[in-house]
């Protein structure tokens, strides 16, 4: 299935279906807004059939933005964005932690009949202006499958310290809140998703009991509101995320589908870990937006048929 691509210079990049369905929209411009994290975003992210799967800006936490890069504790800077967590006080507001991801560039940008591929450049900036880090980060469409009713979306990050002390990565639980260990790759549903079904591999469990867990994915179902529709969402590791050998710090799931529908990709859930100046880590993941409700299998079976 083809697709066609825009750029909006300064603005964003959109991928359209041949349907007619613009099913990415990747926002690179500064957000207005400091206290909300500056740093680019996916929104909105639609499935083939048009069923919007973001969230943007919900009223309950302003800061979350569709599908993007996070790290809400990074050497006491929050890249999150909102409120910080701070051992014995809680959640403050404290404008002087938030950190920004400034845009610098696609050095590539390459588009076939079914695949757009993307590499962007990006630095990560302290509240104060110091530039502590550079990312190399990867964007991927592809199969883009009409029968399927299914498109997936690669997403890779590679993190340069760029500082001259190491870079503390964490959580609200290694700062002591337990279950919260939320960071790394975001993504925020829109209310359909609200109580919606999460299931993974060996697991039918909700996502109560998913949260903090490890696995190679997780997949959240919902039935919309307004359309008389279901969507899948799918959410998986590349293989050597999972490989203690060479990931340079072991994930666990940070989902929820009460009170707020979100999944993240916790490099730093129970522990922190540090990163050397001059050194890198990275990371690559997957996710798949599917029409209809799938279940374990079908999830399975439509994620051995994409090789890494």
């Amino acid at each position: 299935m083809s697709i066609r691509v825009t750029h909006a210079h300064g603005d964003h990049i959109a991928v359209t279906a041949a349907n007619g369905t613009e099913i990415l929209r990747y926002v690179y411009r500064p957000d207005p807004e400091a206290f909300e994290s500056r740093k680019p975003y996916a929104h909105p992210v639609r499935t083939l059939a048009g069923h919007t799967v973001t969230g943007y800006r919900p009223s309950d936490h302003r800061w979350h933005k569709g599908l993007q890069m996070t790290a809400s504790h990074v050497s006491g800077q929050n890249f999150w964005g909102g409120n910080c967590y701070v051992h014995g006080q809680g959640y403050l507001a404290l404008p002087e932690r938030v950190g920004s991801m400034r845009h610098d560039g696609f050095p590539e940008l390459t588009v076939e009949d079914d695949r757009l591929a993307v590499t962007e450049e990006l630095t990560w900036i302290e509240n104060g202006g110091a530039e502590w880090a550079r990312e190399m980060r990867g964007l991927t469409v592809h199969s883009v499958d009409e029968a399927a009713g299914a498109w997936a979306l690669d997403w890779s990050i590679r993190l340069t310290n760029t500082h001259d002390q190491p870079l503390r990565f964490g959580s609200p639980t290694t700062e002591g809140r337990e279950m919260a260990g939320y960071t790394g790759l975001q993504w925020r549903g829109p209310r359909d998703f609200t109580g919606g079904t999460v299931f993974a591999p060996d697991s039918d469990a909700d996502a109560e009991k998913l949260m903090g867990s490890q696995g190679p994915w997780v997949a959240c179902t919902t039935e919309h509101d307004d359309v008389d529709g279901h969507s899948t969402l799918v959410f998986a590791h590349a293989p050597e995320n999972l490989d203690e050998k060479s990931a340079i710090h072991e994930s666990h799931w940070f989902v929820r589908a009460e009170p707020i529908p979100t999944v993240a990709f916790s490099w730093a859930f129970f522990e922190e870990f540090e990163l050397p100046p001059g050194e890198s880590f990275a990371y690559r993941y997957r996710v798949v937006f599917a029409d209809g409700a799938w279940d374990r299998e079908r999830v399975a079976a439509h994620l051995e048929g994409m090789p890494w």
